[in-house]
């Protein structure tokens, strides 16, 4: 209803009243969209605080931090000491030299071959245990032999000795061309090859 100038009132034409209707809905929406958009924009203030983009990082996916490095991290931690492992070689130095001339490459594989099978015969003692335990820790140390008398002559002193290890043979040719301990401490093997040499 609309007053009139003499203080009587009118009803309002219908196209009026759809007007204010419009006008009405249309400012209770924007009212409600103002509203929505306030308590989002707090919820996202509030979520920014503690949310997390990912999981949390596994440290053994990371480079150096594998469970080699942790375990030993932890037997620090717990005051152990771990009893340092060495892999000892000897290898044939004339296969190098004429009349032999071996590349290197052929020298390297007969080392590796040795040092393979070693590890594997004596898989199951302690010590091999503990050497593959830490891969990334490794120490291995290769020495040189002169001649194939000398590199036969050490392996009949371990033997003897009963100092676990291994003679490679080159086959078919049956030719020996090096011998691998098992992983040893340094101490319980070292008179046995200190008068050899590093190999060159």
């Amino acid at each position: 209803m609309a007053p009139s100038p003499l203080g009587r009132t009118f009803p309002l034409p219908p196209f009026l009243l759809l007007t204010q209707a419009r006008a009405k809905t249309s400012r209770r929406l924007c009212l409600q969209t103002r509203a929505s958009r306030s308590q989002s924009a707090l919820r996202s203030s509030r979520t920014k605080t503690w949310r997390r983009s990912g999981p949390l990082p596994d440290p053994g996916m990371h480079w150096g931090v594998g469970p080699a490095f942790l375990w030993g991290r932890k037997m620090a931690a717990c005051g152990v000491e771990t009893q340092i492992l060495v892999q000892y070689l000897v290898l044939r130095k004339d296969l190098s030299q004429a009349p032999f001339s071996w590349p290197a490459g052929a020298l390297v594989a007969q080392a590796c071959h040795a040092a393979t099978a070693a590890l594997h015969i004596h898989r199951d003692h302690p010590h091999t245990a503990a050497y593959l335990r830490e891969l990334g820790r490794m120490r291995k140390v290769v020495l040189e032999a002169p001649d194939e008398t000398t590199l036969k002559l050490l392996a009949e002193t371990l033997q003897q000795k009963n100092v676990d290890h291994t003679l490679w043979l080159e086959q078919p040719e049956n030719i020996p061309t090096c011998i691998a301990l098992r992983p040893y401490p340094k101490e319980e093997v070292n008179q046995y090859l200190k008068k050899f040499r590093l190999f060159k």
